[in-house]
C-alpha cells in the first residue's frame, strides 16, 4: 500500500474521538490507553505499522479480531472493500459501532462474540488483523484466510509477544515471520490464554 497515503489518512484520524473521559487529553501520546473492561487502545505508531504490514488492498475483505474502540477498524476501513470486525464485549462493540457510523464508514460489518474462532459464515478473507495476544496462531483463522492472503497476529504469553506476519501462498503453504516484540492484552476464547485447549500446548 502507499505509505504516504496511509500516513495522511492516519494523521487525519482523531484518536481522541475513540476515547472517553480524561483519556481524551492523552490521545496525542504514543502509548496504549485504557478503554474500559480491561482493554486498551493501542499506541498510534503500532496501529499504523500493523496496518502497513497487513497491506490491505481496495478489493480486500478484512477480518478484524478485537474491535475495541474502533480506532484500528476505522483505519482499515479506509483502505479496503469491507471490514468484518468481531468484539466479545457487548458494550465496547456497541460504542465502536456508534463511532464508526458517525464517521460515515458504511463498509464495516459487526459481530459480537468469540473472535478466536473467526467469522466462518463470511469467510474466506483476504486479510486478517488480530489485536489481542493469542496462545498460538489460531487454526480457524488460517483456514479462513484465502490463498495469497496474510494475517497479522501477536502470539505469546502475558507481557511480551511476537508480532507475526502469517502468509498463505497460492499453493496453500503457510509461512510465519516474527516482526517485532509487542505487548497486547490477552485473547479470550478457546484458543486464548484463559481458555487454551490442551491440544494447543
Amino acid at each position: 500500500m502507499d505509505k504516504k497515503v496511509l500516513n495522511e489518512v492516519f494523521h487525519n484520524l482523531d484518536r481522541s474521538f475513540f476515547l472517553d473521559g480524561p483519556c481524551k487529553d492523552l490521545a496525542s501520546f504514543d502509548e496504549p490507553l485504557p478503554i474500559g473492561y480491561g482493554q486498551t487502545i493501542s499506541q498510534p505508531t503500532l496501529v499504523v505499522a500493523m496496518t502497513a504490514l497487513l497491506d490491505p488492498e481496495p478489493h480486500s475483505r478484512v477480518l478484524e479480531i478485537g474491535t475495541g474502540s474502533g480506532y484500528q477498524t476505522a483505519l482499515l476501513a479506509s483502505f479496503c472493500q469491507t471490514v468484518y470486525t468481531v468484539e466479545r464485549i457487548v458494550e465496547l462493540a456497541e460504542k465502536a459501532r456508534q463511532r464508526l457510523q458517525a464517521l460515515g464508514l458504511c463498509n464495516v460489518c459487526y459481530r459480537t462474540g468469540d473472535g478466536s474462532e473467526g467469522w466462518p459464515q463470511e469467510a474466506p478473507f483476504d486479510r486478517i488483523m488480530v489485536t489481542a495476544a493469542a496462545a498460538i496462531v489460531l487454526p480457524a483463522l488460517e483456514e479462513q484466510m484465502v490463498r495469497g492472503g496474510r494475517m497479522v497476529i501477536p502470539v505469546g504469553p502475558q507481557g511480551w509477544q511476537d508480532l507475526l506476519l502469517v502468509r498463505k501462498t497460492h499453493d496453500g503453504r503457510i509461512f510465519r515471520e516474527s516482526i517485532e516484540k509487542v505487548a497486547f492484552v490477552e485473547l479470550v476464547g478457546p484458543y486464548g490464554w484463559h481458555g487454551k485447549r490442551e491440544d494447543t500446548e
